[in-house]
This record gives C-alpha cells, structure tokens and sequence, in this order.
C-alpha cells in the first residue's frame, strides 16, 4: 500500500536490540516519506470504505512523556489524562461510516514555547517554515485538505474545543458543508430575538414534548440515553438549508446539558442530528483501538519527522485491520442474507 522509496536506512544502535534501538532507526530513517504513505492510507481508506455520508471528526489526544526533548512535549492538559500533564498532543481526522471508522490526517501540536524557540525546534528536527497553529487552525486545514482531495463525506463534526469557534463553523457554512459541532453553553446565536443569543437561554421554557429520548451510540457502560431537544435558530438562510441548536440533556441528572449547533439540509430529521453528534465518541474509541492494536502511544522517538512516521505506519496499520474487520462483516451478512449480492458493500464514488 505504502510508497517508501525503498527500505528505510537504520543508523547504528551500538549493538542494542532493544526497542530504544528501534526507535532510534525511525526517528533517523531517510527513506520514508510519511507524507506519501498518508496519501496512499486516505486512498486505501476511501476504495475501501468510502461514503458520501461518511462523517469526518476532528479530536486531539495526549501522549504522556517524560523529559523535554521530544517534539512538541510541555506541561498542557492533555484529555486522554483528565489533567494537566508534560505530554505531546496530536490533533486526528476520523472517517466514520457505517462500515467502518479509522484515522486518515494528523497533526503534531506544536506549543509556542516550541515555535518561538528556533534552535529547540531544529534540533528536534522541526523545519524553519513550520510556525505556531492553533488547534482549529490545524483542524481547518486537515478539513480543506479533505475537500479539496475529493474525500467522499457528508458531515463535519467536533467537541466543543473546536467547534466553539465561529470563523470556523461560517467557513463550513460558506462552503455548504453539513455540520454538527459541540459547543459551550455561553456560545450565542442569531435568533429573531436577538443577534447574540446565549444556546442556553433556548431550551428552559421549551414544552415536554419537544424532548425525545434517544438511544444513541454503544458506550463502555452500554448504550447511551440521553433526553434531546432543537431549536431552529437564523431565521435568513441559504434556500433548502436550516441552522438548529441542539440540546442533549442527562436523564439522571437533568441539570447537565450539552449543546451543539448544526447547518444542514432543510428536511434533515432530529434523529440524523443526533446519530451525527453521536458519532463524535467514534474517534475516542479509534484512538483506543489505535493505541492498544496499533501502537499508535508505543514510540520512543524524540524528533518530528520520526514522530510523524510512527503515527502514519500506527494509522496505516489501523486502517487495515478497520477494512479486514468490514469485510468480514459484509461476509457476515451475506451468509444469512443470501440475496445480498457481493457488489452491495462496494463503496460509493463521488464523481
């Protein structure tokens, strides 16, 4: 699948064989472009599972480290931890479809303590025309990057770290891209009574009945329940498209609500809201897997480019076992559905 230009060149690791001497070959190796290797992983992913539905998620995840040294690495809350800790940050693309969910972009974080310190960053192996990004910055660009390669999707969805900003979510918007993004419950929007309207202030006096109980996505601890509700919001709007806030409400302690504000098509149900914010806890469970399967946690290399082959191979890896794991589905399926042809899995194109 990969494109490496040859076999990656291991430096001496005077006699060690350990894993340390492993990592030392791969933060050094010349030959890998992992650039090259994440285009060929998008591609395989997109023959393979490749849905005009499909959601893309943005999310970060925190990798623990000791020292100073590697790439990126300070003290800075990390939410795989709960809590501030000295860890790296990697800021991933999900591409969830039914079929299947795996990673197809990634980005290190690079803190300013990193990017206003030149020397720290070449020794590091972090090149001059890399600069600080914030991270919807480098979520934006990974989404641009999705669309201007013609990855089949049909929604963007985020936690509230990222889609609290509003520059982005009016990006989005302007591009008519269909989205479901978690926001704080001091975020405003236009209503026809005001034009900075807190999301909270929209659902107390909201009748009964407007909440629905939906069983949504399959948790640690079993299904998720949650009472949820919308309100339509921006009143002028693009013809054939609506704005809601959507509420998501906890049935056993009703005073914890989490908020999310979506763009769509105009006949989008409350359901289809809720199964695409839903998907966002997909890209917590593929970093687990990743993590536990795919050694996307397990590395000892300090520099940039070996920390970015490392979680290209890791997500290559990932992609793989995803795509195994659906044909064996559809392989599933067709042993007690013999009707079912063998074309019926076969991915959609977006041409």
């Amino acid at each position: 699948m990969a494109r490496t230009g040859g076999a990656a060149r291991s430096r001496p690791t005077g006699g060690r064989s350990d894993a340390a001497g492993v990592a030392d070959a791969v933060d050094h190796a010349t030959d890998l472009d992992a650039d090259e290797v994440l285009d060929d992983v998008r591609t395989y992913v997109v023959e393979h599972l490749g849905d005009r539905d499909a959601v893309l998620i943005v999310d970060d995840t925190g990798f623990l480290k000791k020292g100073v040294r590697s790439a990126g690495v300070q003290r800075q809350y990390s939410g795989t931890a709960g809590r501030t800790e000295n860890c790296q940050i990697g800021v991933f693309l999900a591409y969830a479809t039914g079929r299947g969910r795996t990673l197809i972009d990634r980005r290190l974080y690079l803190p300013t303590s990193w990017t206003d310190d030149r020397a720290r960053c070449r020794r590091a192996g972090i090149g001059d025309e890399i600069t600080f990004e914030t991270k919807v910055a480098t979520a934006k660009a990974m989404v641009r990057r999705a669309i201007a390669d013609r990855i089949p999707f049909g929604w963007v969805t985020a936690d509230a770290a990222y889609g609290f900003s509003k520059g982005w979510r009016f990006e989005l918007e302007q591009a008519d891209v269909f989205h479901v993004m978690a926001t704080t419950r001091h975020d405003t929007v236009v209503t026809r009574w005001s034009i900075d309207h807190p999301v909270h202030d929209l659902f107390p006096g909201l009748p009964r009945q407007k909440w629905k109980r939906r069983s949504c996505d399959e948790g640690a601890h079993g299904r998720r329940i949650y009472d949820w509700a919308r309100v339509e919001v921006r009143p002028w709007h693009r013809e054939g498209r609506r704005h809601w806030v959507l509420a998501r409400r906890s049935i056993s302690r009703p005073e914890e609500i989490s908020y999310y504000i979506a763009y769509c098509r105009a006949d989008t149900t409350l359901d289809e809201l809720i199964r695409i914010a839903a998907s966002r806890w997909a890209v917590e469970e593929r970093f687990q897997s990743a993590k536990q399967e795919c050694g996307l946690d397990d590395y000892q290399v300090r520099r940039y480019p070996g920390r970015h082959r490392h979680m290209t191979l890791a997500m290559a890896a990932h992609a793989c076992l995803t795509v195994l794991r659906a044909r064996e589905l559809d392989t599933d399926k067709a042993e007690t559905d013999p009707s079912r042809s063998s074309t019926s899995a076969s991915p959609r194109s977006d041409a």
